[in-house]
Parts: C-alpha cells; sequence; structure tokens
C-alpha cells in the first residue's frame, strides 16, 4: 500500500511527462492538443494537492480542474479561477474527436477576430 507521500509524487512525477508532451505540441503548431495536455499537467498538480489537503489518498474521478481544488486554500485569483475554467474545455479534446474540432473552428474564429 503506498504512503500519502507516494501517491502525492506519484501525481506530480507523472505530470512532468504531460508537460513535456504539451511544450512539444505547443512548438509544433498542435496548439489544442497541446491544451488537452496541459490540462492533464496541471489536473495531475491539483490531484496531488487534493491529496495532500485531504484523509484519502484517492482523488475523485473528475476532470474539472476547479472542482478538484474546492475546498483548498490554493491563494489562486479570481482571473485563476476563469483561467482553469476555460482550460477545462481542453480535457474533452482528447477524449472526443468532435468536440476537438469545433474547438479548433472556435480558436480560428478567434484570431481572425484578433487579426
Amino acid at each position: 500500500m503506498m504512503t500519502k507521500e507516494e501517491h502525492i509524487t506519484h501525481w506530480l512525477t507523472t505530470s512532468e511527462d504531460d508537460e513535456l508532451s504539451m511544450l512539444s505540441l505547443f512548438k509544433d503548431g498542435r496548439y489544442t492538443h497541446s491544451l488537452f495536455f496541459g490540462h492533464l499537467y496541471l489536473e495531475k498538480i491539483c490531484k496531488a494537492l487534493w491529496i495532500k489537503n485531504n484523509i484519502g489518498n484517492t482523488p475523485p474521478f473528475i476532470h474539472n480542474l476547479v472542482k478538484l481544488l474546492n475546498g483548498i486554500n490554493t491563494g489562486l485569483s479570481s482571473d485563476d479561477i476563469l483561467f482553469l475554467n476555460k482550460l477545462n474545455e481542453y480535457q474533452l479534446s482528447g477524449r472526443y474527436p468532435d468536440y476537438t474540432f469545433l474547438l479548433q473552428n472556435k480558436q480560428i474564429k478567434h484570431l481572425q477576430n484578433i487579426a
């Protein structure tokens, strides 16, 4: 049986690979997939924080970053929470290919409005 510290270390260690994937995908211009891995990276950090701040060693089986941090004093600003809520949209992109298409179209329209 793993200790609380081993569980935390597991989540943080596995998040490092997701960070590398995120950066590599971003460098290659694969932004939607980069955001998916960015979400996964932060999700694992949130799960480590959840374990650290709760009695149990098994975080909830959810992907919502804000809900994972609910009840934990993180010191995040309201802008940080808005960012996490926006990033939550991208956790679906790797799981549902049709949703990825919708997100990519949304990004293109946003970029066209900026230009």
